[in-house]
Parts: C-alpha cells; sequence; structure tokens
C-alpha cells in the first residue's frame, strides 16, 4: 500500500517507531517522501525534523540508529507503523523511548524462545538437538523431564538459595515449553484459557 503523502499540508506523515523484538513504542517522528525514500535507501530510519528544517537520521550524533527491519501503513494511507531495531537509546535524554520508560522485552522472550523449540522439533537439520532427542523419546519421557524439574524446583524452595531456585525454575519452564508443543499446543493457548478464566470471573 503506497503511502499518501498529499494528506498533509506540509506533506508529512506521523511514523510510530517499535522495536521489533519488544515491540514497545520507541518514538513518534515525522516524514516527508524525501525522508521515507532515505530511510528505504539506507535502512536508518530518516525523519523530516521541523526544528532542523532538514532531512535527521536518527543516530547521526550519537550513533544509536534505529535500523529499518519491517513497516506497515495504516488503512487511511497517511501513518507508518516502522519496526525497527535500536542500536542504543532512542530518545536524546539517554533514556530507552521517548516516554522514559525502559525497553523490556518482558515475556516477549518466551514467544522467541518457543520459535526456537519449534524449530528445533520440526526441522531436519536439528538431529542433534537436546530438544529434539527428548521429543523422540516419547512424549512420557517428555512428561518424565517437566515432572523431575518440578520435583527439583520444589527442593529448591525450601533452600534460601535464589540463583538455583531461578535455575531450577528456568529449567522448568523451558521443559513445560516443549511438553505443551509435543502435545501439539502453544504458550498462547494457555494464556488464553487464563485469560477466559479471569474475565468469567471479574
Amino acid at each position: 500500500m503506497e503511502i499518501d503523502f498529499s494528506k498533509s499540508p506540509d506533506g508529512l506523515i506521523p511514523a510510530i517507531i517499535q522495536d521489533v523484538q519488544t515491540r514497545n513504542v520507541l518514538m513518534l517522528g515525522y516524514m516527508n517522501a524525501q525522508a521515507w525514500a532515505e530511510t528505504q535507501a539506507s535502512g536508518k530510519i530518516t525523519f523530516f525534523s521541523r526544528s532542523k528544517n532538514r532531512l535527521w537520521t536518527k543516530g547521526e550524533e550519537s550513533g544509536n540508529y534505529l535500523s529499518l527491519v519491517h513497516f506497515s501503513v495504516d488503512c487511511d494511507r497517511d501513518t507508518l507503523l516502522i519496526q525497527a531495531e535500536p542500536a542504543g537509546p532512542t530518545c536524546h535524554t539517554g533514556t530507552d523511548t521517548c516516554w522514559s520508560t525502559a525497553n523490556d522485552p518482558g515475556t516477549l522472550f518466551l514467544d522467541q524462545l518457543s520459535q526456537v523449540i519449534d524449530h528445533r522439533l520440526n526441522s531436519p537439520e536439528s538431529t542433534s538437538s537436546y530438544v529434539r532427542s527428548l521429543h523422540q523419546s516419547g512424549i512420557h519421557k517428555v512428561a518424565q523431564k517437566v515432572g523431575e524439574e518440578a520435583v527439583e524446583l520444589v527442593i529448591e524452595s525450601m533452600r534460601d538459595e535464589p540463583e538455583l531456585f531461578l535455575g531450577e525454575a528456568a529449567d522448568l519452564l523451558f521443559h513445560y515449553l516443549v511438553l505443551l508443543q509435543s502435545k501439539g499446543h502453544s504458550l498462547e493457548k494457555v494464556i488464553e484459557v487464563l485469560r477466559q478464566r479471569h474475565q468469567s470471573r471479574s
């Protein structure tokens, strides 16, 4: 879908910048046709600076560039949503975002980990993978491993060793994700069950 820069008298459209990994909104800038062309040509997010009255590549002074990964145009063709990879803090004040919020991936890493597990389970190239080996041992072996990790986590919960406890928690969570995918399910389905339970009780 082509962008309609003519909708604005000054030829500028808003460009919302989102971290491609964390999906957090980093900043809002404005682009004209020339800035958008430069962004696509260079791969670095370039705006039209209203204060400088010229094209301005984010990071040209600080080195904290925003690298273009993906973009989409809204239904009115006058706003861009750009997914980018930041090289450092986005805001000129030194914060991760222009809203002074941390660009924290939160639980989104679990989505990435789930994708890795799915690849290991289904890719012919992953013959030496631990995940694939465990899966090929049968669902009973996967379930048994989850049970073992759960017991180890319970044991560690009785001790005052935070690092060991967190390590066992991570092991359990990892093998739980393997079990989910071995059964043909996803973490999203579990989250949906929790969401429905919450809605029915609220």
